[in-house]
Protein backbone atom coordinates (compact mmCIF):
# COMPACT_ATOMS: atom_id res chain seq x y z
CA UNK A 1 0.00 0.00 0.00
CA UNK A 2 2.69 2.54 0.90
CA UNK A 3 4.68 2.78 -2.30
CA UNK A 4 8.42 3.46 -2.17
CA UNK A 5 7.91 7.00 -3.52
CA UNK A 6 5.41 7.75 -0.73
CA UNK A 7 7.82 6.40 1.90
CA UNK A 8 10.60 8.54 0.44
CA UNK A 9 8.35 11.60 0.47
CA UNK A 10 7.38 11.05 4.13
CA UNK A 11 10.97 10.53 5.20
CA UNK A 12 12.28 13.56 3.28
CA UNK A 13 9.44 16.01 3.89
CA UNK A 14 10.49 19.43 5.19
CA UNK A 15 7.52 19.54 7.53
CA UNK A 16 4.98 17.15 9.01
CA UNK A 17 1.90 17.73 11.16
CA UNK A 18 -0.49 15.31 12.87
CA UNK A 19 -4.17 16.17 13.39
CA UNK A 20 -6.37 14.46 15.98
CA UNK A 21 -9.88 15.03 17.31
CA UNK A 22 -11.96 14.01 20.30
CA UNK A 23 -15.22 15.43 21.68
CA UNK A 24 -13.52 16.23 25.01
CA UNK A 25 -10.37 17.96 23.74
CA UNK A 26 -11.50 19.03 20.28
CA UNK A 27 -9.26 19.43 17.27
CA UNK A 28 -5.52 19.27 17.89
CA UNK A 29 -2.61 19.63 15.45
CA UNK A 30 1.03 19.09 16.40
CA UNK A 31 4.31 19.20 14.49
CA UNK A 32 5.99 15.83 14.03
CA UNK A 33 9.75 15.64 14.42
CA UNK A 34 10.77 11.98 14.34
CA UNK A 35 9.13 9.54 11.95
CA UNK A 36 9.89 6.28 10.19
CA UNK A 37 8.10 3.79 7.95
CA UNK A 38 8.28 0.07 8.69
CA UNK A 39 6.22 -2.84 7.35
CA UNK A 40 3.53 -0.62 5.76
CA UNK A 41 3.14 1.34 9.01
CA UNK A 42 4.12 4.92 9.74
CA UNK A 43 5.67 5.27 13.18
CA UNK A 44 5.75 8.58 15.04
CA UNK A 45 7.77 9.08 18.22
CA UNK A 46 6.19 10.54 21.35
CA UNK A 47 8.48 12.63 23.48
CA UNK A 48 5.93 14.95 25.09
CA UNK A 49 2.44 14.54 23.60
CA UNK A 50 -0.50 15.49 25.81
CA UNK A 51 -3.76 16.35 24.06
CA UNK A 52 -2.71 14.20 21.12
CA UNK A 53 -2.69 11.08 23.30
CA UNK A 54 -6.01 11.98 24.91
CA UNK A 55 -7.54 12.43 21.48
CA UNK A 56 -6.27 9.14 20.01
CA UNK A 57 -7.52 7.23 23.05
CA UNK A 58 -11.01 8.66 22.36
CA UNK A 59 -10.76 8.57 18.57
CA UNK A 60 -8.07 6.42 16.90
CA UNK A 61 -8.43 8.14 13.53
CA UNK A 62 -5.78 10.71 12.55
CA UNK A 63 -4.55 12.72 9.61
CA UNK A 64 -0.86 13.22 8.86
CA UNK A 65 0.21 15.97 6.46
CA UNK A 66 3.73 15.98 4.98
CA UNK A 67 5.07 18.61 2.61
CA UNK A 68 8.15 19.92 0.89
CA UNK A 69 7.84 23.25 -0.89
CA UNK A 70 4.58 23.18 -2.84
CA UNK A 71 4.37 19.37 -2.94
CA UNK A 72 2.45 17.52 -0.25
CA UNK A 73 0.46 14.51 0.82
CA UNK A 74 -2.24 13.84 3.39
CA UNK A 75 -2.47 10.42 5.00
CA UNK A 76 -5.65 9.41 6.78
CA UNK A 77 -4.95 6.55 9.17
CA UNK A 78 -5.99 4.46 12.13
CA UNK A 79 -3.56 4.77 15.02
CA UNK A 80 -2.40 2.50 17.81
CA UNK A 81 -0.33 3.76 20.75
CA UNK A 82 2.37 1.61 22.36
CA UNK A 83 4.72 2.33 25.24
CA UNK A 84 6.13 -1.17 25.50
CA UNK A 85 6.76 -4.25 23.41
CA UNK A 86 9.19 -5.29 20.69
CA UNK A 87 8.58 -2.42 18.24
CA UNK A 88 8.69 0.18 21.02
CA UNK A 89 12.02 -1.24 22.26
CA UNK A 90 13.39 -1.20 18.70
CA UNK A 91 12.41 2.46 18.29
CA UNK A 92 13.75 3.31 21.76
CA UNK A 93 17.16 1.88 20.76
CA UNK A 94 17.10 3.78 17.45
CA UNK A 95 16.31 7.06 19.22
CA UNK A 96 19.02 6.44 21.84
CA UNK A 97 21.53 6.11 18.99
CA UNK A 98 20.30 8.96 16.76
CA UNK A 99 18.87 11.48 19.26
CA UNK A 100 20.41 10.63 22.64
CA UNK A 101 19.04 13.78 24.30
CA UNK A 102 15.44 12.64 23.70
CA UNK A 103 13.46 10.33 25.97
CA UNK A 104 11.00 8.16 24.07
CA UNK A 105 7.72 7.80 25.98
CA UNK A 106 5.80 5.86 23.35
CA UNK A 107 5.12 5.36 19.66
CA UNK A 108 2.12 6.04 17.48
CA UNK A 109 1.68 3.38 14.82
CA UNK A 110 -0.34 4.64 11.87
CA UNK A 111 -2.04 2.25 9.47
CA UNK A 112 -2.97 4.30 6.39
CA UNK A 113 -6.54 4.06 5.11
CA UNK A 114 -6.34 6.76 2.40
CA UNK A 115 -3.59 8.92 0.89
CA UNK A 116 -4.22 12.16 -1.01
CA UNK A 117 -2.02 14.53 -2.99
CA UNK A 118 -2.16 18.02 -1.48
CA UNK A 119 0.30 19.70 -3.84
CA UNK A 120 -0.35 23.26 -4.94
CA UNK A 121 -1.52 22.28 -8.40
CA UNK A 122 -4.94 22.29 -10.02
CA UNK A 123 -4.14 18.88 -11.54
CA UNK A 124 -2.90 17.25 -8.32
CA UNK A 125 -4.65 18.88 -5.33
CA UNK A 126 -7.10 16.49 -3.74
CA UNK A 127 -6.21 13.56 -6.01
CA UNK A 128 -6.56 10.25 -4.20
CA UNK A 129 -3.32 8.27 -4.37
CA UNK A 130 -4.58 5.33 -2.32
Amino acid sequence: MIEHKITDFIMNAEAKALATFSPEYGLNVVPVSTITVKDEKIILMNYFMGKTLHNIKDNPTVSLACWKGLEGIQIKANVEYQNGGTLFEEMKQWIAETLPSRVLKGILILTPTEIFDTSASAEKAGTKIY
